[in-house]
């Protein structure tokens, strides 16, 4: 396994070459000046090549990319344009509230998903089948925002059960509550975890209503095992790889809704973070997010894989 390990990671340093290097060109070659942008409206022709010759941005791109890459290569992800700041002080900055909002939507959507879609196969044709094909088409259809301004409108707006917008951290001596930190996420939780229920709920049915189809089912059931212990012991543990997988990929879908979320909750994470970051071209800050992002896809993608040796003891890398 470990040489697995090895190779995967060596694996691993090409695609993230391969990401930093497009994102570095598309935002160079995108229309538009940062410089022009942080001087302003009435700034002269040698006051922006000035603020050009600070950033750096009069250097031919190579030169632009050699430098930057060989700076993050020292952990030095750059300085932002607009608020003068280190991009990993930023990132530090930011980062709880965004691992909270992940980290909560994936357990939610697996305690839900992953049952739901259990059940669904056990009684395959039935009502709770059926209304989980149309809950998974639902929740692959309405996009993100405009499931979180109808929670919105319902649970805070009508019903006054939970705060609209915002985030206390819960950390730190000004920290919130548990209860209160945990009430003003519940919304940004449950209208991330639409999407990724309906995807997890989807493949758990599809995998658990295949594993109840083979032999080892029926020689369970044979045995005098109740209903209980076949489907979680049996069927459930022969589809966990498809399932595991799919929460892998998963992630991405989870890193596209962070950046809507964030957003339309007023939470000050790293999605936000972007949204700001993109609307005022501050190349270094999408930058050094969008190589964060993918580490942590790529990280996520390499524990998946290794789960897989503690899931079905038949795989061997």
């Amino acid at each position: 396994m470990l040489s697995f390990l090895l190779r995967r990671i060596a694996a691993v340093l090409p695609v993230l070459l391969v990401v930093s290097l497009v994102v570095f060109l598309i935002l160079r070659l995108a229309p538009g000046d940062p410089a022009a942008a942080i001087a302003g409206n009435n700034a002269t022709n040698e006051d922006i090549a000035q603020i050009r010759t600070q950033l750096g941005l009069d250097s031919s791109i190579p030169v632009q990319y050699g430098i930057w890459i060989g700076r993050v290569l020292q952990g030095d992800l750059g300085y932002s344009f607009y608020l003068s700041k280190p991009v990993t002080e930023l990132i530090a900055q930011r980062i709880e509230p965004t691992l909270a909002l992940a980290v909560g939507t994936v357990i939610l959507a697996v305690l839900v998903a992953v049952p739901l879609g259990t059940l669904a196969a056990w009684r395959l044709g039935g009502w709770l089948d059926r209304l989980l094909s149309g809950f998974a088409v639902a929740g692959f259809s309405i996009p993100v925002f405009v499931i979180g301004y109808l929670l919105i409108y319902l649970f805070a707006i009508r019903l006054e059960w939970l705060p609209v917008q915002g985030y206390k951290s819960l950390l730190g001596a000004s920290g919130a509550g548990p209860w209160a930190w945990m009430r003003q996420l519940i919304l940004p939780w449950m209208t991330l975890a639409m999407i990724y229920v309906a995807l997890i709920a989807r493949v758990t049915r599809a995998s658990v209503s295949e594993a109840l189809t083979e032999d080892y089912i029926r020689t369970a059931r044979a045995k005098g095992l109740t209903e209980r212990a076949v489907l979680l012991h049996h069927a459930l543990v022969n589809a966990a790889v498809p399932i595991v997988t799919v929460i892998g990929i998963g992630i991405a879908l989870l890193i596209g809704g962070v950046v809507v979320t964030e957003t339309v909750f007023a939470i000050p994470g790293l999605g936000s973070l972007t949204v700001d970051a993109v609307l005022n071209r501050d190349f270094p800050v999408i930058q050094g997010l969008v190589l964060l992002f993918s580490v942590s896809y790529v990280m996520v993608n390499l524990l998946v894989d290794l789960s897989y040796l503690f899931l079905d003891p038949r795989i061997r890398y």
